[in-house]
């Protein structure tokens, strides 16, 4: 066991875990973060996405060693003061969240993109999910939540 200090959704934190440990286990079972789901375990699906240093990963892909000294932002910390974000207000008014399992990693992606580009094009919203396997919308529910997202976001 190792001991790791990093941010988590802005506030400093501090874990015991084995170094080799999935960063995924380490914020479900460790620090009870469980919007981060798990789907395939492989880094295929996207379902555990999460930010590290303002970069979308896969959590069942990254060792808990590289969580020290990062930033690490999971889908509880994309809503700001009990608000909504703009990208899970538009998830939800657009029709893009269904059975839910896909949901925590596309609103993760989506809100990556939106931080580095304020006026995506649809096929830059396309690239940026494309990580994300999500059996329920069909992806243009999702994609055109993240282009509302981004009309209110300039506002």
């Amino acid at each position: 066991m190792s001991r790791f200090a990093f941010t988590l959704n802005g506030s400093p934190r501090e874990v015991d875990a084995d170094p080799m440990a999935r960063a995924l286990d380490v914020l479900r079972e460790d620090l009870r973060l469980t919007g981060t789901k798990e789907g395939c375990g492989e880094g295929e699906c996207g379902a555990c996405t999460v930010l590290l240093d303002g970069e979308p990963v896969c959590a069942c892909l990254v060792p808990a060693m590289q969580l020290g000294g990062a930033d690490v932002r999971t889908v509880e910390g994309v809503a700001s003061a009990g608000e909504l974000d703009a990208v899970q207000r538009a998830m939800i008014e657009a029709g893009g969240v269904q059975c839910g399992a896909c949901t925590p990693g596309v609103v993760v992606s989506l809100r990556a993109l939106l931080d580095r580009d304020a006026r995506p094009t649809k096929d830059a919203v396309r690239e940026a999910i494309a990580g994300n396997l999500c059996r329920c919308t069909g992806y243009e529910r999702i994609v055109r939540a993240a282009l509302e997202a981004a009309e209110r976001s300039a506002r």
